[in-house]
């Protein structure tokens, strides 16, 4: 079984970055630890601050794989092609985010990837990856 995780911009600096929202474990410590949870899943991870390279990654992915978990970060709010890029494709997909999006700034309400994803975790720091790769292993196992 293979799963993606794709974090967009800012998410390279957890554990640095408001810690108080976002905590103080890094994405690469806790990949650790997801790898190690789920050793029958053949991880794929990939960050990147630029939309292009994310629009890129889940084309790539997106026929091959068996899921892939997005957190999209501040694109979520803006990227409509994200949203264009998952509808695109055939590999199931579920939105992450770490902070609950919904109990924050008006502007973080909106998601344009949402409605192209099979769910959506929010609010449930970095378990919430955890959660969804649950949900594509407990599915396709």
């Amino acid at each position: 079984m293979q799963i993606a995780i794709l974090n967009g911009p800012n998410l390279n600096l957890l554990g640095k970055r408001e810690p108080e929202v976002y905590g103080k474990q890094s994405f690469e410590e806790y990949f650790e630890e997801l790898k190690a949870a789920f050793p029958a899943v053949s991880f794929h991870y990939f960050q990147s601050n630029v939309e292009g390279e994310l629009i890129n990654e889940i084309q790539r992915l997106g026929f091959s794989y068996d899921g892939i978990v997005i957190n999209p970060g501040g694109y979520t709010h803006t990227s409509v092609a994200l949203g264009d890029a998952i509808a695109a494709i055939t590999t199931p997909v579920i939105e992450v985010h770490i902070s609950n999006i919904f109990g924050r700034e008006d502007f973080r309400k909106l998601s344009h990837v949402s409605g192209k994803s099979i769910g959506v975790i929010s609010g449930l720091g970095l378990k919430g990856y955890q959660l969804a790769v649950e949900y594509f292993f407990d599915k396709l196992v």
